[in-house]
């Protein structure tokens, strides 16, 4: 299946986006049910640096890691889950409009593995399909009301 995409203009430079956006510390702020998040090497995230995330899913919070596929501040940032039965791959793009405005492309996919197999193409794509215009107009708000 292809990705679901979704895209956001944002009052704000390339690269608050792109720091914002990439900072797993403030997944919680913009994205539904993430708890926690930190990168395994936060001063100097590269190629393979480990993500990881906790989300509450289903009344339990849920531990996944990611890997850093490839990082071009401010521009791109890839993403690709390593463990559990659902594993997202997620593709950032910040294209600079202005000195004061960027564009935001997230391409987000899934794979299963196990029970993910069926929760993937039944629930998970569902899901996300519907969280995603949600999430983006609250980044969109949290970016734009920043000092």
């Amino acid at each position: 299946m292809a990705p679901i995409v979704t895209t956001v203009e944002v009052e704000r430079p390339a690269a608050d986006v792109f720091a914002y956006i990439t900072d797993p510390t403030r997944f919680n702020e913009w994205q539904k049910g993430v708890v926690d998040g930190h990168l395994d090497t936060p001063d100097a995230p590269a190629v393979g640096t480990r993500c990881f995330t906790t989300r509450r899913i289903g009344g339990a919070n849920r531990a996944s890691i990611s890997e850093l596929t490839h990082i071009e501040p401010p521009r791109r940032w890839g993403v690709r889950g390593i463990d559990g039965p659902i594993r997202a791959i997620v593709d950032l793009n910040v294209e600079s409009l202005s000195e004061h405005k960027s564009r935001l492309t997230i391409a987000l996919d899934f794979e299963g593995h196990g029970i993910g197999k069926l929760l993937v193409p039944l629930v998970v794509r569902r899901e996300a399909r519907q969280e995603m215009p949600t999430n983006l107009s609250t980044l969109k708000s949290r970016l734009e009301s920043r000092p």
